[in-house]
C-alpha cells in the first residue's frame, strides 16, 4: 500500500520512490461548462486540416477511453480506505465524465457537418467493451486485471497531463485562428487534466505499485496511444469531405508539428524514461497555479457557474 501522511508540506517519500505531495487544499470535482457548437466550421483551425484533426482525436477517442477509466477507478474505490485520496478519486471519476459527454457533443457537431465519425466511434466502443472492461473476471484474476488496467490508465494519464500542459500554453494555436469555444474546450480539458494528474497514478499506487507492472503498463499505454493516434489520423483524414484538404496526411501532420500546432510526436517516446524514474510522482508536472487559473476564466465554465445560479 501507498502511504499518504497528513504531516507538513514535505513530500511523502514511498520505498518504491514515488512521491505524492499532500499538503493541497485543493478539491477536485466535477465542473458544470456550457458549449455552444453553432458556427464551428469543419475546420476550425483555419487553413489547417491536421491541427484540427489532431484536436478531433480527442472527440472520437477520449470518451470511451474516459469510460473505460472511470470505470477501473470506480471499481478500485472499495479498495481504498486512505479518505482523502477516495474523494480525489470520486472527484476524478467525475471530471472525466464531464469531458466524455463535452467532446461527444463536438463528436456529433462534426457528424453533423459532414464528418463520419461513427465507424471510429464503434471501433473504440467495441475497445472498451471487449478488451478494457472488468471481462466477468472474479477473484485473484479480477484483482490482477483491475491493477493491470490501474497501471495502463496511470500511464495514460501522464501523456494527458502533458498534453494539458501544453494546451495551456498552446499560443500557436491562438495565432492560428482557432474558433474561440472549440480553443476553450480543449484548453478546460487541458487544465483539468493538470488539475488531477495526480489521481490514477495515486490509485494505482494505493491498489498496486509493482514497478514491474509500471514499465510493462507503460510501454504498453505509449504503443497503443501512437498506434490509435495515427490510426485515427489517418481514418479523418480520408473521411474529410472538404476538396482542399491535400494529400499525404502523414507529411502535412509533421509540418503541422514543426510549426508547434500539435505536440512534437516525439513525447510519446521522450516520457517514457521520466514517467519510469523511481522518484517520479505527476505532481511534478505542470503547473496547478496556470490550470487554476484558466479554469477560473474558461468561458464554459463561467458559463456554467452563471446556469448553476440561473
Amino acid at each position: 500500500m501507498f502511504p499518504f501522511s497528513r504531516h507538513g508540506r514535505n513530500p511523502v517519500i514511498d520505498p518504491r520512490g514515488a512521491r505524492r505531495y499532500t499538503a493541497e487544499a485543493h478539491t477536485i470535482a466535477a465542473r458544470e461548462v456550457e458549449f455552444s457548437w453553432d458556427g464551428v466550421p469543419m475546420h476550425y483551425v483555419p487553413g489547417e486540416v491536421m491541427a484540427t484533426h489532431s484536436i478531433n482525436f480527442m472527440h472520437l477517442v477520449l470518451p470511451e477511453g474516459e469510460r473505460a477509466m472511470s470505470g477501473a477507478l470506480a471499481e478500485a474505490l472499495p479498495l481504498i480506505e486512505d479518505q482523502r485520496l477516495h474523494e480525489e478519486v470520486v472527484g476524478f471519476v467525475g471530471q472525466e465524465a464531464t469531458h466524455a459527454s463535452s467532446h461527444e457533443g463536438a463528436r456529433e457537431h462534426l457528424a453533423s457537418i459532414g464528418l463520419d465519425v461513427e465507424p471510429m466511434v464503434r471501433t473504440m466502443e467495441w475497445l472498451v467493451d471487449n478488451v478494457l472492461s472488468d471481462r466477468g473476471l472474479t477473484g485473484r484474476a479480477r484483482h490482477a486485471w483491475l491493477c493491470e488496467r490501474l497501471g495502463m490508465f496511470a500511464a495514460l494519464e501522464h501523456y494527458t497531463a502533458v498534453a494539458g500542459e501544453w494546451l495551456l500554453h498552446a499560443g500557436e494555436l491562438e495565432r492560428a485562428g482557432m474558433h474561440p469555444m472549440m480553443l476553450d474546450l480543449v484548453r478546460w480539458h487541458g487544465a483539468e487534466e493538470v488539475e488531477h494528474r495526480n489521481v490514477a497514478f495515486d490509485a494505482f499506487m494505493y491498489v498496486d505499485g509493482s514497478y514491474a507492472r509500471r514499465v510493462r503498463t507503460a510501454l504498453l499505454a505509449s504503443a497503443t496511444l501512437a498506434v490509435l493516434y495515427l490510426s485515427t489520423q489517418a481514418y479523418l483524414f480520408r473521411k474529410d469531405p472538404s476538396p482542399g484538404k491535400g494529400r499525404f496526411w502523414f507529411l502535412q501532420l509533421i509540418g503541422t508539428a514543426r510549426r508547434g500546432l500539435i505536440p512534437d510526436l516525439r513525447f510519446l517516446v521522450t516520457e517514457i524514461p521520466k514517467y519510469l524514474r523511481p522518484g517520479f510522482h505527476p505532481s511534478q508536472l505542470g503547473s496547478m497555479d496556470a490550470a487554476i487559473r484558466y479554469l477560473s476564466g474558461s468561458p464554459a465554465a463561467n458559463a456554467g457557474r452563471e446556469g448553476l445560479r440561473g
